[in-house]
């Protein structure tokens, strides 16, 4: 690995774009904005998105010919561990990581629609289960066949507003990577335990497409798509258990029982110390997972950077996961009765953090193709 690739220190870039996005979300996308959405009918902030773009957010890893900013995917990390930070409902994860992602990786046929994207006029889903672990086999169910798509996928990510929908499908050629305009296919929202992130079901019957991607090229275009995706998942995970370390903390000295602050208790100590010390570590890994993302995407030839980038995403979604879960648990329990009411954000960011240990793979799952990837024996998961 590259001296490049080990620097896990944030840049002054890094910090600086860091500063922009915490203040437009402090301002646009405070807690009681994002209760009041989930309990409305339109749930994904549009006009959020839109002030998002306007600052370079949707085309950061995208070249700057092309409409983006022509920065990486280490950029992005931190733009995603920001939005998990207030779980803004916007959809960076589906369109600027996914579905972009898979569009750069298929080359020159897209670089129409990435330019939408990357300035933001267009938003994209990746027409894949949120579930779906970067090893996966191509997905089957939907062909292709004379320039039309059909089949049903579920739960994909962010479609509910998608322009334009990124369809993997197997046709009489074999794999292939497809662009759908959304208005072509039946897009039904579905309830999903993430309040904030709206998941649906995607069918096309007859929807006309247009081949972006073909063959191993596809293949390796939704690989390397979800395994940023699963790299930048962390970051995203990493900013759920920050806000509940530090809003936690803060509650621990407000908080008064027995005429003391409940942090001056022995065993809250303990537990608030045991969890700075798992998020710190998480910080470590996610930006290993982030810095071996963006060489990866930096040099699409380099085998073996594709590698350490699925070493690194793996890693960080076998560990990270499990360090958002518990911190989003902690955060519940040591609010005491406040942090078990609808009132309180706490609940948005436990289903949050739940419902992202199982998107793009279980915590397992990356253990297990971890063990692959180092040629460690393992059992096989069900």
């Amino acid at each position: 690995m590259s001296e490049k690739r080990l620097d896990l220190l944030y840049t002054e870039v890094e910090q600086e774009l860091r500063a922009s996005v915490r203040s437009l979300l402090e301002d646009k996308s405070p807690p009681e904005a994002v209760l009041a959405r989930v309990e409305g009918d339109q749930v994904t902030d549009t006009a959020l998105w839109k002030e998002l773009a306007g600052i370079g957010v949707a085309g950061l890893p995208v070249a700057e010919e092309l409409g983006g900013a022509g920065a990486g995917l280490r950029e992005s990390a931190v733009v995603a561990e920001e939005l998990g930070r207030c779980v803004a409902p916007v959809p960076f994860l589906g369109s600027a990581v996914l579905a972009t992602t898979a569009l750069l990786e298929a080359g020159a046929e897209a670089e129409g629609d990435i330019a939408a994207l990357a300035s933001g006029e267009a938003v994209a889903a990746l027409a894949v289960p949120l579930a779906t672990p970067p090893g996966a086999a191509f997905p089957e169910a939907v062909r292709a066949e004379d320039g039309a798509l059909s089949g049903t996928v579920t739960g994909v990510v962010d479609a509910v507003t998608a322009d334009v929908l990124v369809v993997p499908a197997v046709g009489p050629d074999g794999p292939g990577l497809y662009v759908v305009e959304a208005a072509a296919a039946r897009v039904s929202p579905v309830v999903s335990l993430d309040l904030t992130r709206p998941l649906a079901e995607v069918a096309f019957t007859a929807s006309a497409a247009r081949r972006v991607a073909s063959g191993e090229a596809a293949g390796r275009a939704l690989r390397r798509a979800l395994t940023a995706g699963a790299a930048l998942l962390s970051a995203e995970q990493l900013g759920v258990a920050e806000w509940a370390l530090e809003t936690t903390v803060a509650y621990a000295k407000t908080r008064h029982q027995f005429g003391r602050p409940i942090g001056s208790f022995q065993a809250v100590k303990h537990r608030l110390a045991d969890l700075w010390v798992a998020v710190s570590q998480a910080r470590a890994v996610v930006r290993g997972a982030a810095s071996a993302a963006a060489a990866a995407r930096q040099d699409p030839g380099d085998a073996e950077a594709a590698r350490e980038a699925e070493l690194n995403a793996a890693l960080a979604q076998a560990f990270v996961s499990g360090v958002a879960v518990k911190a989003a648990e902690e955060a519940v329990q040591l609010h005491g009765g406040i942090g078990f009411t609808w009132e309180h954000p706490a609940h948005l960011y436990l289903k949050r953090a739940k419902s992202d240990a199982i998107a793009l793979g279980t915590a397992d799952r990356h253990r297990l193709a971890l063990a692959r990837l180092v040629d460690l024996p393992a059992a096989e998961v069900g």
